[in-house]
């Protein structure tokens, strides 16, 4: 039966979805990540934009595309799986095909409401950020929310428990990023340098944006991973969702 977690529980209890269901999550994240990085790959490879657009547009097109589908998908497995209802990675990418669209217009939306409040003022920007997060679950968890009324579900579930939603991110983000990102420094700083003497640098680049690209393939899952498990924290917390699916499960028995 499901209960309210505290930030570390969330933690763990996200760690431990991405650990045992970790080969549907890689398979979600080869498929819809790995095409755009190996298209990005040979774009760089090759001179860049300017000299192959249409290249270019193809991996500007596959990345958002297979992006959207690539959220839908992990948050349908880790939702699934949290409910003890283990999806593969196929029944996922196919239930997530739908959603493209309203992910798309949510994703635009939380984008366009944040990045005006970090332009009034840094704090608003915050606030908004943090209210705004559990969007993209709400929108994919719950068929009758649009897009837009995702964003005020969001706003609704995480009202009075900002400031704890606030401090599971700045954690995540130690324990995440700040490695990610000093790793791929070092690489950019070092490879093209070294690369360069041997052929003007393409080789260094290319395998910055290999290695980039490998490591977001395996963080945003987890990141949606605890983006998921919180939103049914929140849920269980002031809708009761742990008795309505005790409810549901005695009445199908």
């Amino acid at each position: 039966m499901l209960r309210p977690l505290t930030v570390g529980e969330i933690l763990d209890t996200s760690f431990s979805l991405y650990r045992r269901h970790f080969g549907a999550l890689a398979t979600v994240a080869l498929v819809c990540t790995g095409i755009p990085l190996v298209l990005r790959m040979l774009l760089e490879a090759s001179g860049g934009f300017f000299l192959h657009p249409g290249l270019g547009v193809l991996y500007a097109l596959s990345l958002v595309v297979l992006n959207l589908v690539a959220t839908a998908a992990t948050v349908f497995i880790v939702s699934e799986s949290y409910l003890g209802r283990p999806l593969s990675a196929r029944e996922a990418l196919r239930r997530s095909t739908p959603y493209i669209g309203r992910v798309l217009v949510c994703s635009l939306l939380m984008t366009m409401a944040v990045g005006l409040g970090f332009l009034l003022l840094f704090v608003p920007g915050v606030i908004l950020a943090v209210g705004l997060v559990l969007a993209i679950p709400a929108v994919v968890l719950e068929p009758r929310t649009s897009a837009s009324g995702a964003l005020s579900r969001s706003w609704e579930l995480t009202r009075g428990a900002r400031w704890r939603i606030f401090g599971l991110g700045i954690t995540l983000l130690v324990l995440l990023y700040v490695p990610v990102v000093a790793i791929t420094g070092l690489f950019a700083f070092f490879l093209p340098q070294r690369a360069g003497m041997l052929s003007g640098g393409s080789i260094g680049m290319v395998t910055v944006i290999a290695i980039g690209g490998l490591v977001q393939m395996f963080i945003y899952p987890l990141f949606y991973c605890v983006l998921t498990v919180t939103y049914y924290d929140l849920r269980v917390r002031k809708e009761g969702f742990d008795l309505e699916l005790l409810a549901s499960t005695l009445q199908s028995a």
